[in-house]
């Protein structure tokens, strides 16, 4: 059967060569010598003596302590750039800061879409405006806050207190003077200053409400915050809105209960009226 293959399917039933021997590379585990293991006491001279200095000694610090240099330095390094900026900043020498400083308006917290047209519609109902302006960056992006100069010092004071918390867009605004050229110690956030609780640190101590509440109310601390702003428990929130169902319910009934006091007092007096009428009706005949 085997003589009608092909031969190259013939060269695949054939049997290779023989694989040539060669010595092996490594002693046999009979021949090895055998290891002796001995004591520590051979190298007790190699570790280090109470009598030798510490100077010579190489420290490598920990993971956790590069961080934290790293940290400092870094920190280091953003005071000194806040410092050289702080001694160049004048604001009466800004050539985008114009008009009259105590008829301009600081409208913060603004949404990206904002425009000045919208501002200038939304804060005319206050008085007439003489010009808006929204701050934007180098690239042309808007940064979330503009300025409004009014025509009339009264008409900005009245917008200072009645615009503050004002939706624009779906977002609460936050509305100042500017401090820049009217305070003398004024220093803006970027350079390390400014107002506002947003960012003083962790936060369980920063605020999260929009607003001049800082002004009104103080500065409260974490426990105050928290017993204020931070939402209740299910059960607290349960009890407390169960009290306050079953006290407008009972206000609702005394309500009605009242109603129909008076009802059936109009009703004893009609009907003593007709029986007095019906008497005198009688006396007559």
């Amino acid at each position: 059967m085997t003589q009608y293959l092909p031969p190259n399917l013939l060269a695949l039933f054939q049997a290779r060569e023989p694989i040539p021997y060669l010595p092996p590379t490594d002693k046999l585990s009979e021949e090895k010598p055998e290891c002796k293991y001995g004591g520590v006491s051979k190298y007790v001279s190699f570790f280090e003596s109470k009598s030798s200095s510490v100077a010579n000694r190489s420290y490598v610090e920990s993971k956790q302590e590069r961080h934290d240099r790293r940290m400092r330095e870094r920190s280091d390094r953003s005071k000194r750039e806040l410092e050289r900026k702080l001694d160049k900043w004048d604001p009466h020498s800004d050539p985008s800061a114009g008009g009259d400083p105590f008829k301009t308006l600081f409208v913060a917290r603004l949404s990206f879409e904002v425009t000045e047209a919208k501002l200038r519609r939304e804060f005319e109902v206050y008085g007439p405006i003489k010009k808006v302006s929204l701050v934007t960056d180098a690239q042309g992006k808007l940064r979330g806050y503009g300025f409004i100069e009014y025509e009339h010092q009264r008409d900005m004071r009245d917008a200072y207190k009645h615009a503050d918390g004002k939706k624009i867009y779906q977002k609460r605004v936050l509305v100042d003077v500017e401090r820049g050229r009217t305070s003398e110690d004024w220093v803006p956030r970027r350079l390390g200053g400014g107002l506002g609780g947003t960012r003083r640190g962790p936060p369980d101590n920063c605020s999260k409400y929009s607003g001049r509440e800082d002004e009104k109310m103080g500065y409260m601390g974490v426990e105050e915050r928290k017993r204020r702003f931070s939402p209740l428990p299910s059960r607290e929130r349960n009890v407390r809105k169960y009290r306050s169902r079953s006290r407008s319910r009972s206000r609702e009934k005394e309500r009605r209960r009242s109603h129909s006091r008076e009802r059936k007092r109009d009703k004893r007096d009609r009907k003593k009226e007709r029986g007095d009428r019906d008497r005198d009706r009688d006396r007559v005949r």
